[in-house]
């Protein structure tokens, strides 16, 4: 009777464990969701009122408002190369990994998938994306 049980068991804990991790995983993207609706918050209501400024204020807000947008398209930009970077590191590692564990079937062509989704990251980031001025 009792090694009956034990399928049971093994699914309930997996089950109460797939529902923790989805529960958490939901609360944690609203929190950041919210965060992030702050801080643009914050931020236009910050250019606002250096627009808003007597004086230099207007040009001053326009002008730190396209450094903003410059500097967040450089980090969009860097974080395509060290992604590219990272895949293809990935993918040769996986490669050089299922060689070494062998078996009749290549099965280390697997490797290619994040190696070749690195590539085209890195082709996006040189040679497709907008450059950041």
């Amino acid at each position: 009777m009792a090694e009956n049980m034990i399928p049971v068991a093994i699914f309930a804990f997996l089950a109460v464990g797939a529902l923790a991790l989805f529960g958490w995983l939901s609360v944690a993207s609203w929190s950041e969701a919210r965060r992030r609706e702050r801080e643009a918050f914050y931020k236009n209501e910050t250019l606002r009122k250096i627009a808003e400024a007597q004086g230099a204020g207007g040009p001053a807000a326009v002008e730190l408002y396209r450094e903003l947008e410059r500097a967040a398209a450089r980090k969009f930009h860097e974080s395509c190369k060290l992604g590219g970077v990272i895949s293809i590191g990935v993918g040769i590692g996986l490669m050089v990994f299922l060689k070494g564990v062998g078996g009749a079937a290549p099965a280390y062509l697997v490797g290619l998938i994040p190696a070749l989704s690195g590539v085209a990251l890195l082709i996006y980031a040189y040679f497709l994306a907008s450059k950041p001025q």
